[in-house]
């Protein structure tokens, strides 16, 4: 009997370890989102170290990227997106994400999966890291990997060089703001009414700002 029961355990310890659920966890969080330079038409979603300064960076597609951003900017899109009745449905079923966990690198693809449970079961779904990403943000829960992706597939990035991705992107970014400084209120109304119609989410969040800005 204590035969079995140590057979048991060994083979739910060696089960956990392959899993990844004896693996320290490194917590993530979003730093950005950029058009890739390596493939056309996708993004490059950066994660980042909280506690740390390496950067994990995902490329991703183009609607993943559009449903991440709108997320981020608290944006309502006029019809609900497809994460968004990921979140609908779940909740419709008592479940409810408890976090994201990115635990596999093979062959440059991320692998992640969707850490959910019913209150009374927890369940691990496999997911692409961006509809993962896509569907934590809407339910707030927080996004995790391991060491041994961070070693493999993450950049170190030095002081300096964190200041200078920071006024590169201020630099990208003034043109567009300067000319909507220039705008009276009612034609931001007008603009930001079309954006959102056109689901031109991140213009809609530019011209949001500039309006904010002046209330």
């Amino acid at each position: 009997m204590k035969a079995l029961c140590f057979h048991t355990f060994f083979f739910n310890l060696r089960k956990s370890l392959k899993t990844g659920s004896y693996v320290s966890k490194i917590k993530l969080k979003i730093l950005g989102l950029s058009s890739s330079q390596s493939q056309s038409g996708s993004f490059a979603l950066v994660l980042g170290e909280v506690k740390g300064n390496r950067r994990l960076p995902i490329i991703i597609g183009m609607f993943e990227a559009q449903a991440i951003a709108i997320e981020i900017e608290k944006i309502v899109p006029n019809r609900p997106m497809t994460h968004d009745l990921f979140k609908s449905f779940a909740s419709a079923f008592n479940f409810t994400l408890l976090e994201i966990l990115i635990h596999d690198l093979r062959e440059g693809v991320f692998f992640a999966k969707i850490v959910c449970t019913s209150g009374q079961e927890t369940v691990e779904i496999d997911a692409r890291p961006s509809d993962a990403i896509a569907i934590g943000l809407r339910f707030g829960v927080p996004i995790y990997t391991n060491e041994e992706i961070m070693s493999e597939g993450g950049i170190v990035i030095s002081e300096s060089e964190e200041s200078e991705e920071v006024i590169q992107e201020e630099e990208t970014e003034l043109p567009p703001r300067e000319q909507l400084k220039k705008l009276p209120f009612d034609q931001l109304q007008t603009m930001l009414t079309e954006a959102l119609e056109n689901e031109d989410y991140e213009r809609a969040a530019q011209i949001r700002d500039e309006m904010n800005r002046r209330n």
